[in-house]
């Protein structure tokens, strides 16, 4: 699963607005505001979510889990868990 924050950071970090994500995801602009919306893990169905998955990986973001390793090379960020 995506948080809200990882997928306005991944927009952020490919510099799209909103609108330029939801047209290379293939979904509508309201859509993307309501993942971008969600509390925490997004909201939507698997097709939605799935093709903003395959749109963000092929702009260039790896998405990491809770205590993933990357597998990738370049820069990146991670938001450490201060909450502990």
């Amino acid at each position: 699963m995506i948080t809200s924050s990882q997928l306005r950071a991944a927009r952020a970090l490919l510099g799209l607005d909103q609108r330029q994500l939801a047209e290379i995801a293939d979904l509508s602009l309201p859509t993307i505001q309501r993942m971008e919306g969600s509390d925490d893990m997004i909201r939507g169905n698997v097709d939605s979510f799935n093709k903003l998955i395959t749109a963000l990986t092929k702009a260039g973001v790896e998405l990491i889990g809770d205590n993933g390793q990357s597998t990738g090379q370049g820069r990146g960020v991670r938001l450490i868990d201060n909450k502990q």
